[in-house]
């Protein structure tokens, strides 16, 4: 086990896929944020190219490998990170399918291949970075978090670049967001087709956006169902539980 880990790293579950992946408290855990955009995202079953930006330790491509056999590229800018991400996939024996690439979101449709890809995904950071407030201190999480070198709009750009015509891009962010990733999606061809509010629970306001574009798609938006984290007893609902541990 130890070849696998470094510093204070750990090796936990991903339950409902029967996946591990390697997280560190000091550098990087991912959220269900990343498990509520890989299970609200489109994938093809049997064939495809996908790329997931901003892949952070590789979450999304080790939870959609579960439902495609699509080939998967996760990118990610940090090197630490990208190295976590690594050793999840070779760990999960996954390497043939899942390939992470250390590197800038910025122009990397340049590098991989413009209008090549039939899904991107992407956790953008959050947070302006003029946000101390909000702003952790840790290099690595304050990168993740805040758009120190990645702008939403960026995101947004690359995302447009790297998909084919009809090709779709998911995107999940925060609801104040709304307005400026709509914007940014119709100025790059990317339009908007499904969109989902997530909320702590019943009679609170929402805290998590997801949103899905087809490039040069017609203009026709579904809202869904809200889904809803937490129940009145303050246990995860049903359809989180089966998001996180799968169907009983």
């Amino acid at each position: 086990m130890e070849q696998w880990l470094k510093d204070d790293e750990r090796l936990d579950y991903l339950l409902a896929e029967d996946l591990r992946i390697i997280q560190s408290p000091s550098v990087f855990s991912f959220s269900l944020d990343a498990v509520l955009l890989a299970r609200f995202t489109y994938v093809p079953i049997k064939k495809g190219k996908i790329m997931d930006l901003c892949t952070g330790n590789g979450a999304i491509p080790l939870f959609l490998s579960a439902r495609t056999k699509a080939e998967i590229i996760g990118i990610e800018l940090q090197e630490r990170l990208a190295d976590m991400a690594t050793r999840s996939v070779e760990y999960n024996q996954l390497s043939e399918q899942i390939t992470i690439k250390q590197g800038d979101v910025k122009g990397i449709a340049a590098q991989i291949g413009s209008e090549k890809h039939d899904v991107v995904t992407c956790n953008p950071p959050y947070f302006p970075a003029h946000e101390a407030s909000e702003r952790n201190l840790k290099e690595h999480l304050a990168i993740a978090r805040h758009e120190i070198h990645l702008t939403l709009e960026e995101a947004v750009v690359s995302a447009s670049e790297l998909l084919k015509q009809g090709g779709k891009a998911a995107f999940v962010h925060r609801p104040g967001r709304l307005l400026d990733i709509v914007t940014a999606m119709r100025a790059n061809r990317l339009e908007p087709k499904r969109i989902r509010f997530v909320y702590p629970k019943e009679g609170k306001e929402a805290n998590t956006l997801l949103i899905e574009g087809i490039k040069d798609g017609k203009p026709d938006l579904k809202i869904l169902p809200p889904l809803y984290v937490y129940g009145a007893d303050g246990q995860y609902t049903e359809e989180v539980k089966e998001m996180l541990y799968g169907k009983e």
